[in-house]
């Protein structure tokens, strides 16, 4: 049977978001290609309030950690860590040969300033964090974080993770100013899996050209050329870009403040919800994610729960690593609406009564 989606991601996509993929096809250098990327470039800018060149590529988010990784570092990086998927950044750098120094914090903690205290050397080539631990529902200040480091070493690049806040949260990239700031399709823009996008500076291309072994997929100087064109470097998922180019509309139509307003409301709906039914959110207060509920499960039998709440036709997300058998998660973010989860709490409250 289908479900309604409030998961952690792929996320629940509207009918009319899925419907615009059917389109007829078309050719990736056409003229026809080029407009519609463009389009969606100038669009994409203007949700995000930026200037600085946004790329992409067919894939998932990660493809575009290890390329900012492998375009940006030539030795040496610091990864911080408070949860799965900083731990995962660490490991692309590594696999890809180079040397990470690793900033560590408790799961459910934030990421602060005060943990990068002498850390930033003169040989640190980037430093990378997420900004919305997925795995933890941690939101860390990237733009204090970005502030440490360039007070540090004013050379070192930023790389953030924004999977999970992108589109969601109000992540002020002009004070940001991140040097690689990635996501993809299947979150926040409630999508279906197959686009990962990067925003870039002007300094993580020019870095590009001195580092060896970039490859070619995520080749910076190789996408950027063809960018600039409106066109992609390989062969984009067409019908996926008529699907982003709709719902970007569907963005702007209602407004960023607004859009970012209805995902802390949902939240404030899980945090309340999970305070007065079971043990309260497990990431510490005054850093809570916008896009997921990261509950502590207590002595709820999550999969009897869990199994209940699909037979009514919804899904929802177990916890994630270190936390997997404590938590569980509650993924509110892209089209889902105050309304949607007031439903899905009811729903779960009848469950709660019936166990």
């Amino acid at each position: 049977m289908s479900r309604k989606l409030f998961t952690v991601g792929p996320v629940n996509v509207e009918e009319e978001v899925l419907a615009a993929m059917t389109k007829p096809m078309i050719t990736h250098r056409s003229k026809e290609y080029k407009a519609l990327h463009g389009g969606i470039m100038e669009k994409m800018k203007k949700a995000l309030d930026t200037d600085q060149d946004i790329l992409l590529v067919a894939g998932s988010a990660s493809v575009f950690l290890e390329g900012a990784i492998r375009n940006g570092v030539g030795r040496k990086s610091l990864g911080m860590t408070n949860g799965s998927f900083g731990l995962r950044s660490i490991e692309i750098a590594r696999l890809n040969g180079k040397e990470v120094a690793e900033v560590a914090v408790p799961w459910g903690k934030a990421l602060k300033p005060e943990h990068l205290e002498g850390r930033v050397s003169a040989d640190t080539e980037m430093v990378h964090w997420v900004s919305n631990e997925s795995s933890t529902g941690v939101l860390n200040d990237s733009s204090a974080l970005a502030d440490e480091v360039r007070a540090q070493n004013p050379d070192a690049l930023v790389m953030i993770d924004a999977v999970t806040s992108a589109f969601a949260t109000d992540l002020k990239l002009r004070e940001l100013e991140p040097d690689a700031l990635i996501f993809g399709t299947q979150k926040a823009l409630a999508l279906p899996p197959g686009l990962a996008m990067v925003v870039v500076s002007d300094a993580l291309i020019e870095k590009s050209r001195k580092v060896p072994d970039r490859g070619f997929y995520t080749d910076l100087q190789k996408l950027k050329k063809q960018n600039d064109e409106d066109y992609a470097l390989t062969t984009p998922p067409v019908s996926l870009l008529y699907a982003l180019d709709l719902q970007l509309d569907r963005i702007l139509k209602e407004g960023m403040p607004a859009r970012y307003r209805r995902h802390r409301e949902m939240a404030q709906l899980v945090e309340r919800w999970s305070e007065e039914k079971l043990h309260g959110i497990f990431p510490e207060e005054g850093h809570r994610s916008d896009t997921i509920g990261v509950l502590n499960r207590g002595d709820l039998d999550f999969g009897a729960f869990h199994s209940a709440l699909k037979s009514r036709g919804y899904e929802i997300s177990n916890g994630y690593g270190e936390v997997k058998e404590s938590t569980f998660r509650i993924g509110h973010m892209g089209d889902l609406r105050p309304t949607d989860i007031k439903m899905i709490l009811s729903v779960m409250d009848e469950i709660l009564e019936e166990m």
